[in-house]
């Protein structure tokens, strides 16, 4: 079999898409695919195997596989999350565990780490009040880890299993040598945002979801205040950091958690860029109690230094181009405007 055997479950979801397609550009790679559901037509010609079904009892399956990189992408997000939260410890959790062991194995039987791609987020963070918000700025990975969400519990909870079985998994007395360890790296994202799908009730998607409203005319009524602010990033910036990460020397990463950021908005600023695009856009603002306590905790911005320094990490979209080069553009494209 030529090229690296590479995992990636959550594949049908919005960065599961893009990173498919990105890998086979690259080219050098044999990709297997896992997700509740059968493959978009975007990926399906993509794809050299696809595993249909819960992931948590799929593991087994891949046990007689020889991965070299897992991206673990599958996950309930935040808002669905607070909703079914045993269902979505289970999958969040009980998913992740699962495949850290047996990345684990395989390390440890073959001498050889897997490196094992874990997309943590903001939902990590829990800032205790909005003052603590306003006044912390953009926040250090080791700051206010203190999550106020089922989704941001169990993403942090993934990072620390991910950097046990990455540095103590198997561990022996300090005067013998080391066994083989998985290679676990995660990337807290800010709020994603896709110009090629439609955004899919997730809580920081009342910023796209205010263009998609605006250029169909339709009104919008958004569920926070307007002053509102956490941190955003394009899809392909997110991708980016995803493949950089992953080609990232060990030896030149000094942990196993990063920030990766981009531009920091208010909700009120999205409002202004809706209207500015679409001058007969309707936006209000109806805050929705749980949704704003949710957003509420997550800091108005993160610092990415360290990323920066250890692995050269820069976003190509600022807030300028992320509207005027990538956004847009698309929206106008999807409703002919």
């Amino acid at each position: 079999m030529s090229g690296k055997q590479v995992l990636v479950t959550g594949a049908c979801g919005e960065i599961g898409q893009v990173l498919v397609q990105e890998l086979s550009k690259k080219g050098g790679y044999r990709i297997v695919t896992a997700d509740m559901m059968s493959l978009p037509d975007s990926i399906k010609n993509l794809s050299a195997e696809h595993v249909q079904g819960d992931l948590v009892y799929k593991i087994k399956t891949f046990y007689d596989y020889d991965f070299d990189i897992i991206f673990h992408l599958a996950a309930s997000l935040s808002s669905k999350a607070e909703i079914a939260t045993e269902e979505a410890h289970r999958i969040n959790v009980e998913g992740t565990m699962q495949l850290l062991m047996l990345a684990a194995y395989r390390s440890e039987k073959y001498k050889k780490a897997v490196k094992f791609l874990f997309p943590s987020s903001i939902a990590a963070y829990g800032m205790p009040s909005l003052e603590a918000k306003h006044s912390a700025g953009a926040v250090k990975e080791e700051d206010w880890d203190n999550p106020h969400t089922m989704y941001g519990c169990n993403k942090l909870y993934c990072e620390k299993l991910g950097t046990y079985y990455s540095k103590y998994y198997g561990q022996k007395h300090l005067d013998e040598k080391p066994p083989v360890m998985l290679d676990f790296r995660a990337l807290r994202f800010p709020g994603l945002i896709s110009a090629f799908t439609l955004p899919s009730g997730g809580t920081s998607d009342y910023g796209p979801e205010m263009l998609h409203a605006a250029a169909q005319g339709k009104p919008y009524s958004c569920f926070v205040r307007a002053d509102t602010k956490i941190s955003f990033m394009a899809m392909p910036d997110a991708i980016k950091s995803l493949l950089m990460i992953m080609d990232a020397p060990r030896e030149k990463l000094t942990a196993n958690v990063y920030n990766v950021a981009a531009f920091a908005l208010t909700a009120d600023e999205f409002r202004q860029r809706a209207v500015k695009a679409f001058s007969k856009a309707r936006i209000t603002f109806e805050p929705n109690p749980r949704r704003q306590g949710i957003v509420d905790s997550w800091p108005e911005d993160v610092d990415d230094s360290l990323a920066r320094a250890d692995w050269k990490w820069k976003p190509d979209y600022d807030v300028d181009r992320f509207f005027d080069d990538y956004f847009l553009p698309e929206i106008r494209k999807r409703y002919g405007k």
